[in-house]
């Protein structure tokens, strides 16, 4: 019997493929990558309880977070960006320290600063580092909305959600590199580069959905631990579900106009209404807020606008629309846009009045001395530093500001006894 030309046509697979019985190995590796792929993912998502860290498996120490933060301000120093101001800077750093002495170990190691930006945005950084952007003080309505801010950045540092987060990224990128490479061998199997392309795309979409997912429940966790800090400073833990919805309102959450806070702190009305309920359900009445936060911001306001940016019309419409007495703040930052413009006197005759009727805010003190020295009376701004500060002896801002003073007045060795008395007694700053 001749021979057949022809020979026996290839077998083909069920999608009319041909099969390749070298092909086959190729493929029960793919698979069992794949499959490897997928145990890893399951055995991420089936584990819903949060994870509450853990320092001995953790990818950065506490020693190694700290460096890193450390690290990062300095550059944020060095190119600007940090508010050097020791009036607001104390009062941030002592709203901050009333959150942490809530925190049940390591409440100490917070240091707090403002980041010259006009985005609404705050952020934490390794080691305890919490950074504001001027712009979010400018949008907070009251000092427990600008606390619930820091509170929850607070709760990141505490649940170590930047280790975890670094540990996670770890696992879920092992996940996903095996997901890709047997995509890529299944593509070779088949002799289909389409499907490579999806199932690439596929496992690049799923490693996405995973950070969010990690994203997500670190905000969620965040927002239950801050909200316990809040309560338990004495602030009104309903501010957090406020500021989120005032945003909202603000920003309409569309296009462009969507706050920066939002982008970097996913927000969604699950999650305003888990904070609001959780607010609910917190029986402690808050506490009167300080006198200092209006006057903070109205500062912040003024010393953080562009050098050619002029702020007078903002507080003009603010008279114009109140129509009465106008409030501390609003005095206060027509004094400092006053001082701004190099009018001394205006400035100091707007501050004299308040400081007369709330002696107890540093604050207008610092300011009020600055005022009379850039209107020239010299002797009247050493006088009222002076009693300044014996009644607050010590008072970081107000010793800066007095020395200054004595240093314009020729008087270097005073500002040098007065900064070294200091410099022994409290602990130094950049400023």
């Amino acid at each position: 019997m001749p021979a057949r030309l022809n020979p026996k046509p290839p077998a083909r697979s069920k999608l009319g493929l041909p099969r390749n019985p070298l092909h086959r190995p190729v493929r029960a590796f793919a698979l069992m990558v794949l499959t490897a792929a997928a145990t890893v993912a399951a055995a991420q998502s089936a584990n819903e309880l949060p994870d509450m860290g853990n320092p001995a498996d953790a990818v950065l120490s506490q020693g190694e977070e700290y460096r890193v933060g450390v690290m990062i301000v300095r550059g944020l120093r060095d190119q600007g960006r940090l508010v050097d101001d020791p009036e607001t800077s104390e009062y941030l750093q002592a709203l901050g320290s009333r959150l942490a002495a809530q925190v049940p170990e390591g409440g100490d190691r917070f240091r707090f600063f403002f980041v010259r930006d006009p985005s609404i945005n705050a952020f934490a950084l390794p080691g305890g580092f919490i950074g504001v952007n001027h712009g979010l003080v400018l949008a907070a309505a009251n000092e427990s909305e600008l606390a619930s801010v820091l509170a929850h950045e607070m709760a990141h540092v505490t649940q170590r959600h930047i280790a975890r987060s670094i540990r996670a990224e770890g696992r879920q990128s092992l996940a996903s590199a095996a997901a890709i490479l047997a995509a890529i061998l299944i593509g070779a199997a088949t002799g289909t580069p389409d499907a490579a392309q999806a199932g690439i795309a596929i496992a690049q979409g799923t490693a996405l959905q995973q950070r969010i997912n990690f994203t997500r429940a670190n905000e969620y966790e965040a927002d239950r631990v801050g909200i316990g800090y809040l309560a338990a400073a004495g602030f009104d833990v309903n501010a957090m579900p406020d500021f989120f919805e005032t945003l909202g309102r603000h920003a309409g959450l569309g296009g462009q106009q969507v706050p920066e806070f939002f982008q970097t702190h996913p927000v969604t009305a699950n999650r305003i209404a888990e904070s609001r309920n959780r607010a609910a359900q917190v029986r402690r009445p808050p506490q009167p807020e300080s006198e200092t936060f209006p006057l903070a911001r109205e500062r912040l306001r003024v010393i953080a606008a562009a050098e050619d940016a002029d702020v007078e019309p903002y507080y003009a419409a603010r008279r114009k629309r109140g129509g009465g007495d106008p409030e501390l703040g609003d005095r206060y930052g027509e004094a400092l846009v006053r001082l701004r413009a190099g009018d001394g006197a205006a400035a100091a005759a707007i501050l004299q009045p308040l400081v007369a009727g709330h002696e107890g805010l540093t604050l207008l003190h610092a300011t009020l001395g600055q005022a009379l020295l850039a209107a020239g009376r010299t002797d009247a701004a050493l006088a009222s530093f002076r009693h300044a500060l014996a009644l607050f002896p010590r008072n970081v801002p107000l010793s800066v500001r007095y020395a200054e003073a004595l240093m314009s007045a020729g008087r270097a060795r005073e500002a040098h006894e007065l900064l070294l008395d200091l410099f022994n007694n409290v602990p130094p700053m950049p400023e």
